[in-house]
């Protein structure tokens, strides 16, 4: 099971260009908009976000032609429970790591180089009370640059284009030019961390449900919703949400009880993995205390981010071995 069930849902919801597309075409400039050649858009692989942020960020990147040129449109979830005050920063080490693997990737052997694309950012927030944060660059910095007029020549410059979930209204998410998979996963973005909002707002986009549930992949795609409904909801909401699924469809309240059943057996999949590991390192630790003498705190850091394969090996070794750094040895 995801440890990170708010990445999953966005990544379903937006993987595909077309969807993202929708998004990006509700919340850019209209000149850009209108400039931006969408059939043209593709997703690219990879993520920019530093690990120890991937459980509060999750990110998407596209390419597109905008003016006959190429662009990447870059397209950033926060799912943190607060506000991040240092986004701007983030979102400008992001983009500087998009510029440099273009670099790498589009180099030739002569040496020259093509023009660096344009980034167009857009944050997507869903933490509650609002996006409070800074969204320029220049507002992280004392003094401002608009102190002092030459001073803005010599900084950065850019604004975040920040798509507030918890600022939209139901009909505000259903008026995007999105089908209807994608502005159902910004109903269940916005209201998740809202305790009841998804079963109180579940009503409202029933119907939007139902036509994502019978769209293309449409298994595929209620699978995912209910997952996540799983993953950020407890028993009794979960009761309630897969009564309202037998309310509009029998089918789609089946698709809940599968997911349901299926999400159990990875939980005791998981349970049983974590245990088989926990007895491994306990017995370890036991052979090696006994033969060696207490085990350091450095010794036992080794021991515990081994891997079962690991471990086993170094239960071999305690046999032969003449000292604990030889039994743990790569």
């Amino acid at each position: 099971m995801t440890s990170r069930p708010h990445d999953a849902l966005f990544k379903a919801g937006f993987e595909l260009p077309e969807h993202a597309a929708g998004l990006f075409r509700s919340v850019l400039p209209r000149a850009l908009v209108d400039a931006i050649s969408w059939d043209t858009m593709s997703l690219e692989a990879g993520s920019f976000i530093d690990p120890e942020l991937a459980d509060g960020h999750s990110d998407l990147l596209y390419t597109a032609q905008l003016g006959g040129a190429p662009a990447f449109l870059y397209l950033l979830l926060e799912h943190q429970s607060t506000n991040d005050p240092e986004m701007p920063l983030r979102m400008l080490v992001y983009m500087v790591r998009i510029w440099e693997r273009f670099r790498r990737e589009h180099s030739t052997p002569e040496g020259t180089r093509a023009p660096l694309p344009p980034i167009l950012p857009v944050l997507v927030s869903h933490a509650p009370g609002g996006w409070t944060a800074p969204r320029r660059f220049e507002d992280l910095l004392e003094p401002l640059p608009t102190r002092y007029p030459d001073l803005a020549d010599f900084v950065p410059r850019f604004s975040l284009c920040v798509e507030d979930l918890a600022h939209l209204s139901n009909a505000d998410l259903k008026a995007f030019t999105l089908a209807a998979f994608p502005k159902v996963v910004l109903w269940a973005l916005r209201d998740a961390r809202g305790g009841r909002g998804l079963l109180q707002n579940f009503d409202d986009w029933a119907d939007a449900v139902v036509e994502a549930w019978r769209a293309p992949s449409g298994g595929q795609a209620l699978g995912q919703l209910v997952r996540y409904f799983h993953l950020v909801s407890d028993d009794l909401q979960l009761d309630e949400i897969r009564a309202k699924l037998r309310g509009l469809d029998p089918a789609a309240e089946q698709v809940a009880m599968t997911i349901a059943e299926q999400m159990r057996r990875e939980g005791a999949a998981e349970g049983l993995a974590e245990g088989l590991v926990a007895g491994r390192v306990q017995v370890l630790t036991k052979l090696l205390t006994l033969k060696f003498g207490a085990v350091s705190a450095e010794h036992m850091e080794r021991i515990e981010g081994a891997t079962p394969a690991q471990l086993d090996r170094y239960v071999e070794r305690v046999l032969t071995a003449e000292t604990l750094d030889a039994v743990l040895a790569l």
